[in-house]
């Protein structure tokens, strides 16, 4: 199916907007909002939502016109979904960051990898697919004490992720690639999303940031480039609409250091040595399922900042909220108690910066 063959003077301003859009992980907090949207644009002929699970009646509610298909995307089963449905546009948005309460790591790894594997096969024997958006995420680039100022999408990891969702991101990322190289037609999107934050998505690192006392690495104080949920979904609406084939840095203008976030959200921060961290965070844990792993104490210790130039001139998306802006908003929308009062802290940060620039002159 031509989508509305180019004269070769056309293809930079015209866009030819998705008619069909698969969106999978549609029971998650980016899948079951992006459909939401979609399912509200009038451009959109068809929205179909996938998920292994049943979405709550609220979501369902929530998702309109949509229509759901509860399917497991590691069956082949999703080939006659995408086929029969005649699907131009993918989501795919199912790629989960913790492990299910039941098979732990390896489970999760099937889930990840083998689903990735099973979807992009059924796009490529799909010839109505023309589309293909991943959510990866910035893990890809790890965290270390070498690592350069901000990773361009053109960097790769000096010390790959060996393991984890990390791990699973880079794999998944190679397999989307293989899809675009054996279907040149298909446009193929992969967004690597900072570190995301708000009010009412629930992260590690916004676990993390709730506690009363937060145990960090001593003599480190890491750089953070967030992204907030709102501006998560905006990017990747934009990528659907859009269709720009390529690779995405997606986070926010601005940092925000690890200290100044304990200190905004009025936490105490608790300093311990980095062997020390992991046991530290185990005991402040009730439930299991939040533990931290390597990838993630790594980014505790050393931060980590990208470079969003192509996002903006690329992509043609610019996030609403800045770093500290979204963690703001996730500190007000979470209604955290602070235990030191968060506008003597920011007084006190006024001051050191008046001071600091009348020594500067």
């Amino acid at each position: 199916m031509d989508s509305g063959g180019h004269n070769g003077a056309d293809t930079t301003d015209t866009v030819h907007y998705p008619k069909v859009v698969l969106v999978t992980g549609a029971c998650r907090f980016l899948g079951g909002y992006l459909t939401a949207r979609l399912a509200q644009n009038p451009l959109i002929n068809h929205v179909i939502a996938v998920d292994a699970i049943a979405p709550s009646k609220d979501l369902l509610r929530r998702m309109g016109r949509a229509e759901f298909v509860r399917a497991d995307i590691r069956n082949p089963f999703i080939a006659k979904v995408i086929r029969n449905g005649d699907v131009d546009t993918v989501v795919h948005a199912a790629a989960a960051s913790y492990q299910p309460r039941s098979g732990g790591r390896a489970t999760l790894k099937e889930l990840n990898v083998m689903g990735a594997i099973q979807l992009f096969a059924a796009c490529q024997k799909a010839p109505s697919v023309k589309r293909v958006i991943l959510k990866s995420t910035s893990e890809v680039y790890g965290s270390s004490s070498h690592d350069p100022v901000v990773f361009t999408e053109d960097t790769s990891a000096l010390r790959p992720p060996g393991e984890g969702f990390a791990r699973d991101s880079i794999d998944i990322e190679g397999y989307a690639r293989g899809l675009g190289r054996r279907r040149p037609d298909i446009a193929v999107t992969i967004l690597r999303l900072a570190n995301m934050i708000g009010p009412a998505m629930d992260t590690a690192l916004s676990r993390y940031l709730a506690g009363p006392v937060v145990p960090t690495v001593v003599g480190r104080d890491p750089r953070l480039q967030l992204l907030h949920e709102q501006d998560a979904l905006g990017a990747l609406e934009r990528a659907t609409m859009a269709g720009k084939a390529g690779t995405f840095n997606i986070g926010a203008s601005g940092i925000i250091m690890m200290s100044q976030a304990i200190r905004r959200s009025g936490r105490i921060p608790l300093p311990v040595p980095r062997s020390a961290l992991w046991a530290v965070d185990s005991l402040r844990r009730a439930t299991r399922y939040t533990e931290l792993d390597r990838e993630q104490l790594d980014y505790l210790s050393y931060g980590r900042v990208m470079d969003t130039t192509r996002m903006r001139n690329d992509l043609g998306y610019s996030p609403k909220w800045t770093t500290v802006e979204a963690f703001d908003d996730y500190v007000r929308g979470r209604g955290l108690t602070p235990i030191v009062d968060p506008r003597w802290v920011r007084s006190m940060e006024s001051r050191a910066v008046a001071v600091a620039q009348r020594w500067g002159r």
